[in-house]
């Protein structure tokens, strides 16, 4: 993925440009689609043969760079506004709007240091970036309720052996009560026969 060719125009006058490897756009083609684009502040992407050309024009400037489709928009508009940011801080608009033809190519390497920089290691795409923390947060999200999940069937299991104790308590209680009754009725009779025994022996 790679910014192939970048150029710095004022109208269809080329002020400097730089281009990497043998790819680039061919001067004709350069009048082609600087002629296309309109005067006003404004950013397109173009399809140009197998390659996408974006730019962004800007006080009568434009910025252009072509780029392997494989590279998205959003990189080479990045590169186009700190292409911009570094152009309009070297050079006062009078010396843009008084410069001939590739008069204003001392800032060449500038371009191709910028170029190299944003091929090689590419700034974070902020969208990207939110969305592995969102990606991040719902991962952890489904861990805490897997958790509370698993707490939960714990709970439920532990309000099951809570309820079966309760069952069995309620037994051993019905159980205790009939025991002591029977035992009761087994004290009764037993004094019952003592009497008995006691009249009938006393007399």
């Amino acid at each position: 993925m790679s910014l192939i060719h970048a150029l710095i125009a004022r109208g269809t006058t080329v002020l400097a440009e730089h281009a990497t490897g043998t790819a680039e756009l061919k001067p004709a083609a350069q009048i082609t689609i600087l002629s296309k684009i309109p005067p006003n502040n404004s950013k397109l992407t173009y399809v140009w043969q197998d390659r996408l050309i974006h730019y962004v024009s800007s006080n009568g400037v434009i910025y252009l760079v072509m780029a392997d489709d494989s590279v998205g928009r959003r990189m080479p508009f990045a590169f186009l506004a700190e292409l911009e940011r570094r152009f309009t801080a070297q050079y006062e608009s009078d010396d843009i709007v008084s410069a001939g033809a590739h008069s204003l190519e001392e800032f060449e390497p500038e371009l191709a240091r910028l170029m190299h920089q944003y091929t090689s290691s590419p700034p974070a795409d902020p969208l990207r970036q939110a969305q592995s923390d969102l990606n991040n947060v719902k991962d952890i999200m489904v861990q805490n309720i897997d958790s509370i999940l698993q707490r939960g069937e714990r709970l439920d299991l532990l309000v099951d052996k809570t309820d079966t104790l309760a069952g069995q308590a309620y037994a051993f209680r019905r159980g205790a009560r009939s025991v002591r009754r029977q035992q009761w009725w087994k004290n009764m009779r037993i004094m019952a026969l003592s009497g008995v025994v006691g009249l009938v022996s006393a007399c």
